[in-house]
């Protein structure tokens, strides 16, 4: 039977924009899904309509919503919990779902940062900026101007392609998981914490993008130093020209073939 392949993706994208990801796993021999955010309506159309129905989402109702997914899948009959894929807070969300046994294994692609990673460049905040420029947008759901797509996503890719990405796949997105790994660092029991000394998870790969504005390389290899006390296998996988984008644009089955060798090296 086929491995299951949980999809989780980030703020302002549709989980739709998993597709090419999910029809490539699959001819690999996977059995992928890609299902959205809770409240995410099912198109990119619908989103844009309904922004409401996604405002004010945190971190954990995110992770609550997959793990429950995660679990559903682990009923398969291979009976064997979902290979974890997630980009960006995706990537997060999929490593708070490994620290709590939920995946097979875990691919976390220019992951937003858990708390303890420190490194907070002025380039994320430039990119975050739209949504953390007023508290009250904490319980909205905030679009980005193609211009700022463009900085947050797009800028590794020409501007042409980055406005096709964007009138394509993006949506408004709740900002509160935003606010949430703003301030984690000074927040006890902050939702964007993740188990990283647990050594009974499947193994996990974190990947860093050199071009990245939203969360830079220096990010993600602070997140794969945060596992240092844990003996479970943990790997960094840099891609030094792609930016934000990278699970989207047109170099998107670069990444895709670097994740689906990593799986084949660990067994997966």
């Amino acid at each position: 039977m086929a491995t299951p392949v949980l999809f989780v993706h980030g703020l302002w994208l549709h989980a739709t924009s998993w597709q090419p990801w999910v029809d490539h796993f699959r001819q690999a021999g996977y059995e992928p899904e890609a299902p959205g955010w809770p409240g995410e309506p099912d198109t990119v159309e619908a989103a844009r309509l309904a922004p409401d129905q996604i405002a004010d989402r945190g971190i954990e109702d995110v992770t609550t919503h997959f793990a429950e997914l995660a679990l559903e899948l682990a009923k398969t009959p291979q009976g064997a919990p979902p290979i974890i894929v997630g980009h960006s807070f995706g990537g997060l969300i999929a490593q708070k779902l490994m620290a709590r046994g939920l995946g097979s294994a875990g691919i976390a692609i220019d992951p937003a940062p858990m708390k303890g990673v420190l490194v907070i460049p002025p380039s994320s905040l430039k990119a975050s900026f739209p949504a953390l420029k007023n508290p009250a947008n904490k319980s909205k759901a905030i679009s980005l101007t193609a211009e700022q797509f463009r900085y947050a996503f797009g800028n590794a890719v020409s501007e042409e392609e980055s406005n096709a990405l964007y009138e394509q796949w993006a949506v408004p997105s709740p900002a509160k998981p935003l606010f949430q790994a703003a301030f984690a660092n000074v927040t006890p029991h902050s939702k964007a914490a993740v188990d990283t000394k647990n050594s009974h998870r499947g193994p996990l790969l974190i990947t860093a993008g050199g071009k990245d504005h939203t969360v830079p390389a220096g990010v993600s290899r602070a997140a794969h130093k945060r596992y240092q006390h844990s003996t479970a296998t943990t790997e960094l996988l840099e891609f030094p020209d792609r930016g934000h984008s990278l699970t989207i644009d047109s170099g998107w089955q670069e990444v895709a073939d670097g994740c689906l060798a990593w799986l084949k090296a660990n067994g997966l």
